[in-house]
This record gives C-alpha cells, sequence and structure tokens, in this order.
C-alpha cells in the first residue's frame, strides 16, 4: 500500500518576532511526521537557521516581504522547504571548512549552511533568478 504524504505550509512577514511562530510550526510537524525529540530539535534549529538567513540577507530586514516554510512527509521522510523570493546567492561559493576551522579563524558568514548540513539528512537549494528561492532540507524518519 503507498504511503500517505501530508502537506502543511505556513507564510509569515520577513521579521525576527516570527521566528517562534515558524519554530513552533516546524516542531508540530516534527511531531506528526513521528520524529523523536532530539531529532525535533536539530530540524528546528535548521529551519530556525535558513529562515533568519532570509530575513537577514534575501530580504535585509524587509518586513513588507513574506517567508514561506512548506512541510511535506509521509512515512520515511520528512521535507521541509524554506521559500523566498529575494536575493539568492551561489551555496557553491560556501567552502568547506569545518566549523570548528571557521570559528577558530573568527570568519563571519556561510556558518549557517554549513550548520543545516550537519543537521540534516539531505540539502539542496535552487533558485529561479529573480523569481524565488527554495532551500530544501530532509529528514529521515526512523522507525
Amino acid at each position: 500500500m503507498a504511503a500517505i504524504e501530508r502537506k502543511f505550509n505556513l507564510q509569515v512577514p520577513s521579521s525576527t518576532e516570527n521566528l517562534a511562530l515558524i519554530r513552533e510550526f516546524v516542531t508540530s510537524v516534527g511531531r506528526q511526521a513521528t520524529l523523536g525529540e532530539e531529532e525535533i530539535s536539530k530540524l528546528e534549529l535548521a529551519v530556525d537557521e535558513a529562515c533568519a538567513n532570509v530575513i537577514e540577507h534575501a530580504y535585509g530586514h524587509d518586513t513588507a516581504k513574506a517567508v514561506s516554510v512548506r512541510a511535506v512527509f509521509d512515512d520515511e521522510k520528512l521535507l521541509i522547504s524554506v521559500i523566498d523570493e529575494g536575493r539568492g546567492f551561489d551555496p557553491t561559493q560556501v567552502q568547506s571548512e569545518s566549523v570548528e576551522q571557521l570559528v577558530h579563524e573568527r570568519a563571519s558568514g556561510g556558518l549557517g549552511l554549513r550548520l543545516i548540513r550537519t543537521l540534516m539528512d539531505e540539502v539542496k537549494y535552487e533558485i529561479v533568478p529573480g523569481e524565488k528561492n527554495e532551500l530544501h532540507m530532509t529528514k529521515r524518519i526512523k522507525k
């Protein structure tokens, strides 16, 4: 029998004040997807970081813009997508140094995507110049 797929969407103004609402949304979806509390915490942190990056970098704190979070899950995996229409970036330009090395060098920038990659099982970035940016983050559901 085919797995039932569940879909949820949240769209909020681009403001750091809405990060708590986004975390609550992600936590609720994680629980419905039967993730454990540790995995939900990782998911929450990854999505929070992705949304904070959109608010700060893609939109420059322009609260007239919106951040969308889409969640889709079945019995095997949970896919969270953060979608914006702001300034995109090329994720291949993010260096491959470890987080520890960047902290030691006191580097700024690029830590968010590295953190997200360590917290999630799979991360993909899709950009349609001038239209939208989508960060797709997958967490496998372990039974």
